[in-house]
């Protein structure tokens, strides 16, 4: 696979030759983000060989949750439902925007579906509430997946 430009995400340059973690450390609009995925213990298997898809939620998405959430889900005991909902952004293989279709469901590791909607350029995952998040960063290439970067934090129904 050829190896595309780097992308601008959070004050640093998203490149390919780094992996999913390695590149969503050095965003600073990825801080919630990647203490998540410290505290679930998912740092491992998103630095494996992939290839994943990953949409990653902003800082701001993750302050849309009601107040506390975020600091309740990183504490010990609450380690399965983090890990459920952070597992619930990240699909098996290498998704670019332009192979995401209309209507489309993709089914995500953790098992529920997310539904993918596009006007226009724009486009916007359902999740299995019936929450929605729009893809604001598309195609962040990484060395084992690609990154999309979302505005809101989406839900599974578990």
């Amino acid at each position: 696979m050829a190896m595309g430009q780097g992308v601008m995400v959070g004050g640093a340059m998203m490149t390919p030759d780094k992996d999913i973690v390695d590149n969503a450390v050095n965003s600073s609009d990825h801080t919630t983000l990647v203490a998540a995925v410290k505290a679930a213990g998912l740092v491992e298997t998103l630095k494996s060989a992939g290839p994943f898809t990953v949409f990653a939620p902003t800082n701001a998405a993750f302050d849309k949750l009601p107040a506390g959430t975020v600091d309740k889900l990183v504490q010990p005991d609450m380690k399965d439902k983090l890990t459920t909902i952070l597992t619930y952004h990240v699909v098996p293989g290498h998704l670019m925007a332009a192979d995401l279709k209309d209507g489309q469901t993709l089914t995500t590791v953790e098992g529920e579906n997310l539904t993918v909607s596009k006007k226009g350029k724009k486009v916007m995952l359902t999740d299995a509430k019936g929450g929605m998040a729009t893809i604001t960063i598309p195609n962040i290439m990484d060395s084992n997946g690609v990154t999309h970067v979302i505005d809101t934090v989406l839900m599974p129904t578990k």
